[in-house]
């Protein structure tokens, strides 16, 4: 199956990055290459561009697709939380721009055997990077029922997330959870069925909330921010697309954090803490997908834009 995904937010996120054509770029969530065969399409011959994915399939598929731009690109296999390392290995200490987007592709969700996709009956995985030894299979019948209870509520911000963890419990007492759709049936006895009617999927927010416990989302992104914004250049830019409201919060917070770090009392006539700005916010409110884009393109519905540039 070819590595297909379209590219959310594409046309602003790429405009946001306000590409310098002699400029270095980093997409750090590289995926099929769609946004970094925008920006490469932007910059001259001696503009650089670093494309970084843990994923085997995204890393192979965005490099065909970026083949025809040449030596100007770098393709690294890992996870954005190591760009820093990563990039001072390769002698760049600084770059103009950063994109990540936080999505997980459509080829992930629709190729059975990777697991994702509450749609398909599949052998649980849910790995971003297949060399990961751990699956949802590992944490669904591993972990006790307090900790996916825990899981299932902060990151699913699921209301039935103890009842799930119980029927979950329950269920692998009699023989292991082996797959998707033995998880799906297990969620859907779990959740009333008036609740059901009206709120979407079942399995939606629980396949969301294993996932983000399996790949460690959170903590990465949270981890990896400053880092990111330290190493753009005066008057670089970071955009970030969030797909839920527990990333958009971690981005927005950063990035006011980062613009106004100052830590003294309210009622101080002036700042002794000595934090200084490193830069601003651009969007004061997030930027989202057009009606066209909405239309053409379902998976774009939650998607979430917010941009950053360096002092």
């Amino acid at each position: 199956m070819a590595f297909g995904h379209t590219s959310v937010l594409l046309h602003e996120t790429v405009d946001g990055l306000n590409v310098r054509p002699d400029g270095t770029y980093v997409d750090a969530t590289l995926g099929g290459g769609g946004h970094a065969f925008a920006v490469c399409s932007r910059l001259s011959a001696k503009g650089r561009f670093i494309g970084i994915d843990q994923d085997a399939d995204a890393i192979r598929a965005a490099a065909e697709r970026l083949e025809g731009f040449g030596e100007k690109v770098t393709i690294i296999r890992s996870n954005y939380r190591d760009m820093k390392p990563q990039l001072h290995k390769r002698g760049i200490d600084s770059v103009d721009g950063i994109v990540l987007d936080l999505g997980v592709s459509s080829y992930q969700l629709d190729t059975a055997e990777r697991g994702f996709s509450y749609q398909i009956d599949t052998p649980l995985d849910m790995r971003m990077d297949q060399r990961q030894k751990t699956t949802a299979r590992d944490i669904v019948n591993g972990y006790s029922e307090a900790e996916l209870y825990r899981v299932i509520r902060d990151y699913g911000e699921d209301r039935f997330a103890k009842n799930i963890a119980k029927h979950i419990v329950a269920e692998r007492e009699k023989e292991p959870i082996e797959t998707t759709g033995q998880l799906n049936e297990i969620i859907r006895r779990a959740i009333p069925v008036k609740i059901q009617k009206t709120s979407g999927h079942p399995s939606k927010r629980t396949f969301q909330a294993i996932r983000i416990e399996l790949n460690d989302e959170l903590e990465v992104l949270k981890s990896s921010l400053d880092d990111m914004i330290d190493m753009l250049n005066p008057g670089g830019r970071i955009c970030i697309i969030t797909f839920h409201s527990l990333e958009d919060r971690i981005v927005k917070s950063a990035f006011r954090r980062n613009e106004d770090p100052c830590i003294c009392p309210a009622d101080f006539p002036v700042c002794v803490c000595g934090r200084t700005s490193r830069g601003k916010v651009i969007t004061r409110k997030p930027i989202f997908p057009s009606e066209e884009e909405l239309a053409s393109n379902s998976r774009s519905k939650s998607a979430k834009l917010r941009i950053f540039e360096r002092a």
